[in-house]
């Protein structure tokens, strides 16, 4: 009797990072050598029409769960992180992804799954992975903050350019600042959009030997032509500065400084690179950003209490027709109307103002 095959060992690649960072080139890549990515998948559209390389069952899962803990794709606030980190604890969440990872790895042994709200549950996907006894490795994907904002202007548009500048660079600086965080310990690597667009054959290679990535490290040569094929050098094609974005100059000096410092993860030269200095500055702009976020909360609270009541208002407003006439209800469709985390928010800082400047 010949002996039985020993098993491949699985391997799972998370592709994380801000979107329009190239998370989309990195997984069509490692598709296109031969990993595999769960399908189906989310269909190209206008703003990707390479694809997405996202599993389209990640993108509902995450979707769902971002609606469960309140927090936005791309969310500025630091503590979005917590929220969204209490579901990690899940139990029957996890078992839920155990059995959707073990169903993939079924149909092979390395998997690459990417979608930018990943990054949100981080903890989560590397608890079931482990489960599955599969390897769970990181790709963060690199792009100067100013680039991202640009292409996110250009291809998803939307709002005042102000405010939307503004928001971008804060959601770029808490996503990849926590994203670094959570990925710390664990097998990692930290590829510029850049350097993949230029030869992309040194970062790909590079992690599929780090990774022990059989797929990647066993590629053909039609294979790599496809690769080849698959990347465009042009789709760089938003290349903007700080001269075109407009934020306060306080997040513009926290954003720079992070995309400098976070950069510096993807140098294999002596002094940079994925070294405990870099980290020990990356931990003190996430800090530094968590308090002047603070403050920027704290300086808008009449603004939000103002948008508060006049939800109320507007609740008011609507219940007669809602409610087909009736008079009562008024405080139940009040709070199907405003999340409950955002109700006890509200009464804190209505409480806190109550006995304040009451001319």
């Amino acid at each position: 009797m010949s002996p039985s095959p020993t098993p491949a060992k699985r391997r799972a690649v998370f592709v994380v990072g801000s979107g329009r960072s190239g998370t989309s080139t990195v997984a069509g890549a490692l598709r296109t050598l031969g990993m595999h990515v769960p399908q189906p998948e989310v269909a190209a559209d206008d703003t990707n029409p390479k694809g997405f390389g996202e599993p389209q069952w990640v993108v509902d899962l995450h979707t769902e769960l971002l609606q469960r803990c309140n927090v936005q794709v791309s969310d500025a606030r630091p503590q979005a992180w917590f929220d969204a980190g209490k579901l990690a604890q899940f139990d029957p969440l996890r078992t839920r992804l155990t059995t959707w990872l073990e169903g993939q790895f079924a149909e092979a042994s390395e998997l690459v799954v990417k979608d930018p709200r990943l990054a949100w549950f981080v903890g989560l996907w590397r608890a079931a992975a482990l489960r599955c006894d599969a390897a769970p490795a990181y790709i963060t994907m690199l792009r100067p903050v100013t680039e991202v904002v640009g292409s996110k202007q250009k291809y998803y548009g939307g709002g005042d350019r102000t405010a939307g500048d503004v928001q971008r660079t804060a959601a770029w600086v808490n996503m990849m600042l926590h994203t670094e965080r959570a990925t710390r310990g664990s097998q990692r690597r930290f590829v510029r959009y850049a350097d993949l667009l230029e030869d992309w054959t040194v970062p790909i290679f590079g992690a599929g030997q780090e990774f022990d990535l059989v797929a990647v490290q066993t590629a053909q040569a039609n294979d790599i032509r496809a690769v080849h094929g698959f990347i465009d050098p042009s789709l760089r094609r938003v290349q903007l500065t700080w001269d075109d974005v407009d934020v306060p100059r306080r997040l513009r000096e926290i954003a720079e400084e992070s995309w400098q410092h976070l950069d510096r993860l993807a140098d294999e030269s002596a002094g940079g690179g994925d070294q405990p200095a870099v980290h020990d500055v990356l931990d003190q702009l996430r800090a530094a950003y968590g308090e002047y976020y603070g403050e920027a909360e704290a300086l808008a609270q009449s603004t939000a209490l103002a948008s508060f009541r006049s939800g109320q208002a507007k609740a008011r407003e609507e219940l007669p027709a809602l409610s087909g006439g009736a008079s009562g209800g008024f405080s139940h469709r009040l709070r199907s109307l405003v999340p409950a985390r955002a109700r006890r928010w509200a009464r804190r800082m209505l409480a806190r103002g109550s006995g304040q400047e009451r001319a």
